[in-house]
């Protein structure tokens, strides 16, 4: 058991026990606060052609190309409403700055990390494997997305 309670390093499951949260459908996601690098409304995008199907496109972020990555085709989710407008949670990766398109950004928590656990058995199989573990909270479970498995491309792809 780590001697420090406010990181878990050991597996690289988090850094902290504060988690920037957001919503995509009706699951609640949390990133390290550490790797948020900021949170943008929708901003406009350039299509890229023969692109994966999950890259909605690019987004110029003062000078820096950023790419942006639907969460819910990301987690073959059914699309969003015509009428909801997705926000950025722009993260940093090991190869940069990648905006995650989610349907709704929430609040910054600070989490007790003795309740951590593995992902639950029965979460979908896209979301499972995006995911390095679970926070049991009051009402819910923060479901700890793992940033450098989301924007691998190659997670998740049929073989």
């Amino acid at each position: 058991m780590p001697s420090d309670t406010g990181t878990m390093k050991a597996d690289g499951a988090q850094t902290s026990g504060q988690f920037s949260t957001f919503f995509v459908a009706d699951l609640f996601f949390g990133v390290d606060v550490l790797r948020v690098q900021e949170v943008l409304r929708f901003q406009q995008m350039t299509g890229v052609p023969q692109a994966p199907e999950v890259i909605e496109g690019l987004i110029n972020l003062r000078g820096q190309i950023v790419t942006a990555i639907d969460m819910r085709r990301r987690l073959k989710l059914p699309p969003r409403g015509g009428d909801l407008m997705p926000m950025n949670m722009v993260v940093r990766t090991e190869d940069g700055a990648v905006s995650l398109l989610v349907d709704e950004i929430g609040d910054v928590l600070d989490v007790d990390l003795a309740t951590y656990e593995r992902p639950p058995e029965n979460l979908d199989p896209a979301a499972r494997e995006l995911i390095r573990g679970v926070f049991k909270l009051k009402d819910r479970l923060l479901l700890v997305l793992d940033t450098e498995r989301t924007v691998d491309l190659a997670v998740g792809r049929a073989a």
